[in-house]
């Protein structure tokens, strides 16, 4: 019975159905095929429960600061600061694309709202100044995956709140890692630059740094405000997302003065869309989840991996490889909500901290953004920077590679992630 549900999960996936509607819908072939129809009575119960909780208030918060900062003006003072610190150097830009990617990381936590958002600022202004277009948008695409890593991030929350870890811990713990993948990605357009002989842009003087940082120095104050008020307890994780919308809407209302009052109606139809989308895809995602736990699932795959290797150093690659080949096919939301039911029980019985896996996982899930045939940010940046999906697909391939070895870096040192948290006391 459970193989006629494997095959129309796969034939709903493979006609191109919305995945949200993709794990609905064999939640309901699954009922109709076992006969099981108390657990579909109880479904709607279960929708309901699997979104009453506290810290997924912070996802519709986050995409309303997200919009307002790119209403407001913010989005692009933090573009022209970077530009201005480095543009000058040989292939200035794609390191303005890469250190802005960081700031905006910030602060929106989203990875395809920055991919989307970078796509439409860099990619037309590096192929004015001599990049190729595929490159361009690549660098783009591999760099807006820090996004999710840098706090605050969207998939952290929710992450935390499937698994129970503290989202103030898991904040803290991506700082490391998100510096990692930064470094990483500077260091490729280094190399590349240097082989390629990349165009360089016209060095700032002192009077245009000093006014490009006094410029972007009130959109700064949103991450900072994130940060200093998590770590002194000032309020949570949650009520951070509260507090940036307030300060991107004071920024670009009274500082920049490019919010507009018309342009609110816009911005809250955005962030419900968004929002809407996120929390249907997580409402379906845990009755599919309920049904695999339900079939013990989470144990054979248990049994499984403890059947090849009790080390924890192999179960972490088995994992790694799995979580990759997941991300290939899956939404990284949807994945990390089924997963982590599954995951859990096991990074107990190896003694994983779930501070550590978390970061893996989430990280993990997100350079499926870049991998055929669903990454969802290959289709994103393929459409909105105009160029063939295959040509993209061969142009990110090595700042995948060197995504993979970054994630090994974090999986395999595990002082990256729980350094911080230490430090101020999680």
């Amino acid at each position: 019975m459970m193989f006629l549900v494997i095959i129309a999960f796969f034939v709903f996936l493979l006609i191109g159905i919305p995945i949200s509607l993709v794990l609905g819908m064999t939640t309901i072939v699954y009922f109709l095929v076992t006969g099981n129809y108390v657990l579909l009575e109880s479904t709607p119960q279960r929708l309901y429960s699997g979104m009453e909780n506290f810290g997924l208030l912070a996802i519709p918060l986050f995409m309303l600061t997200g919009e307002l900062m790119n209403t407001g003006g913010i989005t692009n003072r933090l573009v022209s600061f970077a530009r201005v610190m480095v543009g000058h150097v040989r292939g200035g830009l794609a390191y303005v694309t890469v250190i802005a990617n960081m700031f905006l990381a910030s602060i929106l936590g989203s990875a395809n709202a920055q991919a989307a958002m970078m796509s439409k600022v860099m990619v037309p202004e590096m192929e004015k100044e001599g990049y190729n277009r595929e490159f361009s948008s690549a660098l783009t695409l591999a760099s807006s995956i820090v996004a999710p890593i840098i706090p605050p991030s969207m998939i952290f929350i929710i992450y935390g709140t499937l698994s129970g870890t503290s989202i103030g811990a898991l904040f803290m713990a991506g700082i490391i890692p998100g510096l990692i993948y930064g470094l990483g990605f500077i260091s490729l357009v280094a190399y590349i630059g240097y082989k390629q002989n990349f165009p360089r842009s016209e060095r700032a003087n002192l009077k245009q740094i000093w006014a490009a940082f006094k410029d972007v120095l009130p959109a700064l104050f949103i991450p900072a405000i994130i940060t200093l008020g998590i770590l002194s307890g000032v309020f949570t994780a949650t009520e951070s997302a509260a507090i940036a919308s307030v300060v991107a809407f004071i920024v670009g209302k009274f500082f920049y003065k490019e919010l507009k009052l018309k342009s609110m109606p816009v911005v809250f139809v955005n962030t419900v869309i968004g929002t809407a989308t996120v929390t249907f895809l997580i409402a379906m995602a845990n009755i599919f989840g309920w049904v695999i736990a339900f079939e013990q699932v989470p144990q054979l795959i248990a049994d499984a991996m403890l059947s090849i290797s009790d080390n924890p150093f192999v179960f972490l690659i088995l994992v790694n490889l799995f979580l990759l080949l997941v991300g290939m096919f899956l939404d990284g939301i949807a994945a990390l909500v089924i997963l982590v039911p599954v995951l859990m029980p096991l990074i107990t019985g190896f003694q994983i901290d779930p501070i550590h896996f978390g970061i893996i996982i989430c990280i993990n899930l997100t350079i499926g953004l870049l991998t055929p045939p669903v990454g969802t940010g290959l289709f994103i940046v393929s459409s909105i920077a105009e160029v063939k999906f295959e040509r993209l697909v061969k142009s990110v391939m090595p700042m995948l590679a060197l995504g993979i070895a970054m994630l090994l870096i974090i999986t395999y040192w595990e002082q990256t992630t729980l350094l911080i948290p230490a430090w101020f006391g999680f």
